[in-house]
């Protein structure tokens, strides 16, 4: 029998109907998508650049919450509503994605998407680790 965790980082707000992460018995990690808000689920940015950073500090924090680290991650999955705006801003892009996850760089995907289930939110990735025991 598979048996698998919910990870929540400590001091987050409540997953509703769904889990932040999900670590399976053979330690793959599986991060559900995360958006540019905060551990209270407030946006405090409006910027794509500030969300996006708001993001990849998500997908982290659940990562180590079920303890791994950057370079365990495996795949990411982008869904941006703007493509013109990710493109135009590639430079501030990559800046900012090494001062989160370093020079490691996964499988990645990129998705333009017409909306996301919540409406302040500009881009939601999710994404696969390893986590080893």
């Amino acid at each position: 029998m598979t048996t698998h965790k919910i990870i929540q980082p400590e001091g987050w707000a409540p997953a509703k109907g769904y889990a932040n992460g999900v670590l399976s018995s053979d330690g793959t990690l599986y991060v559900g998508g995360q958006i540019g808000w905060t551990a209270k689920q407030v946006f405090e940015t409006h910027d794509f650049i500030g969300q996006m950073e708001q993001v990849l500090r998500n997908i982290l924090a659940i990562v180590e919450a079920a303890g791994g680290a950057a370079t365990d991650i495996t795949r990411l999955t982008w869904f941006v509503t703007d493509k013109k705006e990710y493109a135009a801003r590639q430079s501030e892009v990559g800046a900012v994605y090494r001062k989160v996850l370093g020079r490691h760089f996964p499988a990645m995907t990129m998705v333009v998407v017409a909306g996301l289930v919540e409406d302040e939110a500009l881009l939601e990735i999710e994404a696969t680790a390893v986590i080893k025991r």
